[in-house]
């Protein structure tokens, strides 16, 4: 088939991608010629209102008092006196067209790389999709926190299910502390072939560490608040209750346990600013109030404490928030991941993210280039050394890293060997540095439900670069017509 793209996934892919890149061109020519100077201003003022909002959620992060309150004003104003400007000029209906232009040119570009994909035979589904059929497990055991994301266990029933279909369930007690490795440990001596954990994703981590070490296979119950982690191997985080289907119709994924010295972790582990937060004690019950509250003391104004670190080897100086994922994830997301997601879970790489801003000035860069700031960087390693804590900030942020860690280098900074807060799947804990990240890839045996409604397709990566290059392929010649 033909250039037109029907019946042929290539020839759809390229129309895409041609479409995106028409649509682009579209919404750049709305804004330079649809009311004479009227795009330029559309353009410029967008940008500025975008700083502007950025430096006064930093003044009102960072600082306390009278610059805190300007802070929350310009953050707020800023957006609205933009949008003030388009309505009085007469400016909003264009501004309205080029954005929904540009919303289909984002639209189409990944829709082609999509459909390329599939062309291509590669759905990029990876460690969710290539389940292996198991036997029926014998002797399943399951940790419970009843505690765990507002009572859950109770409110689905988890208990009475899991018991139903042959597992034998330990329940944690609340109101005691709990060793819930040791109580794993128990139960493989006496005999289980199966452990799961029903809570949050820091439990999880610790079971599946003892589950990996008895090459056991690891049931995952989404019961706690976030679960992360069940949502990136497709569980339902809705019901937990449908996790333990896993349990009669299931199969069986490998992939990657991190280690951070010495202890397991199934999502992240943070340094700085987002870990400090993690530790007040009143955290948990009023998060945005405590962060809030603590953040100008923890950054002060630009000023505040600083970590080293090695990534595979090269230094990564003066970080106020250090992010060190079980793989990359797609979105970075410093704090926490909330939103972001990983494509895979057995690549055996490290995700890194590392924040660094010294003042409003750089808070608006990073809100205008995004991943271009020079105080974002975002790279994949194998190995994360946190050396300690940076003596003092000195000169620019390092600028961004994509892919593999650049080559090792003298530091410019020198670091003091200390405890530091750190993160661990969000349990707040101390440790000495130097604290190590790393992988061990496919250690863990999870078994899942055949059917997992989270699942999907992971969307590819856009790149305007790869969608020119799909649109107008190098000595790409249409094909020829019938009977010429």
């Amino acid at each position: 088939m033909t250039e037109n793209g029907s019946g042929d996934p290539v020839g759809e892919a390229r129309l895409l991608a041609r479409c995106a890149l028409g649509a682009a061109a579209a919404s750049a020519v709305v804004l330079l010629t649809g009311l004479g100077a009227g795009g330029l201003l559309i353009l410029f003022s967008g940008l500025v209102g975008l700083a502007c909002s950025a430096v006064g959620l930093w003044w009102f992060l960072a600082h306390r008092g009278t610059l805190r309150v300007l802070g929350a004003l310009l953050a707020v104003g800023a957006p609205l006196a933009v949008l003030s400007l388009y309505v009085v000029g007469g400016l909003w209906l264009i501004a309205l067209v080029a954005l929904v232009l540009w919303a289909g040119a984002a639209l189409c570009g990944r829709a082609s790389l999509r459909r390329l994909r599939t062309a291509r035979g590669d759905s990029g589904r990876t460690d969710r999709a290539r389940g292996e059929r198991r036997p029926r497990p014998r002797r399943p055991v399951l940790i419970m926190n009843p505690k765990s994301g507002g009572g859950k266990v109770g409110r689905f029933g988890l208990v009475e299910r899991a018991e139903r279909l042959g597992a034998r369930v330990i329940l944690i007690d609340p109101s005691a502390e709990t060793d819930v490795a040791a109580l794993a440990r128990q139960a493989v001596a006496d005999g289980a072939d199966l452990l799961g954990v029903a809570g949050g994703d820091g439990t999880q981590a610790l079971v599946a560490a003892v589950a990996a070490e008895h090459d056991l296979p690891f049931l995952v119950v989404s019961a706690g608040t976030r679960n992360h982690f069940a949502l990136d191997l497709g569980l339902d985080r809705v019901d937990p209750a449908n996790c333990l289907d896993a349990l009669v119709d299931g199969e069986e994924l490998r992939v990657d346990l991190g280690w951070v010295s010495g202890r397991p972790f199934v999502n992240t582990v943070s340094f700085g600013v987002y870990a400090d937060v993690v530790q007040r004690p009143e955290y948990r019950d009023a998060k945005a109030g405590t962060a809030f509250d603590v953040l100008p003391d923890l950054l002060q104004g630009g000023e505040g404490d600083r970590l080293d670190a090695l990534v595979d080897g090269a230094p990564l100086p003066a970080q106020q928030a250090l992010l060190v994922s079980n793989n990359p994830y797609v979105v970075p997301d410093p704090f926490g991941a909330a939103t972001a997601r990983r494509p895979r879970l057995d690549g055996g790489t490290l995700g890194v993210i590392g924040i660094r801003v010294d003042g409003a000035a750089q808070a608006a860069e990073l809100a205008v280039r995004g991943t271009q700031a020079t105080g974002l960087n975002v790279l994949t390693a194998t190995r994360v050394e946190v050396t300690g804590k940076a003596e003092a900030p000195t000169g620019p942020g390092p600028g961004l890293f994509q892919g593999p860690a650049p080559a090792p280098a003298p530091s410019p900074v020198t670091s003091t060997s200390t405890s530091i807060a750190v993160a661990v799947d969000g349990e707040a804990l101390v440790m000495d540095t130097p604290v190590v990240c790393v992988l061990r890839p496919r250690a863990l045996r999870v078994l899942v439900p055949r059917y997992r409604p989270g699942a999907a397709d992971p969307q590819p990566p856009m790149d305007w670069r790869r969608v020119v290059r799909l649109a107008f392929p190098p000595n790409h010649h249409p094909a020829p017509r019938s009977g010429t």
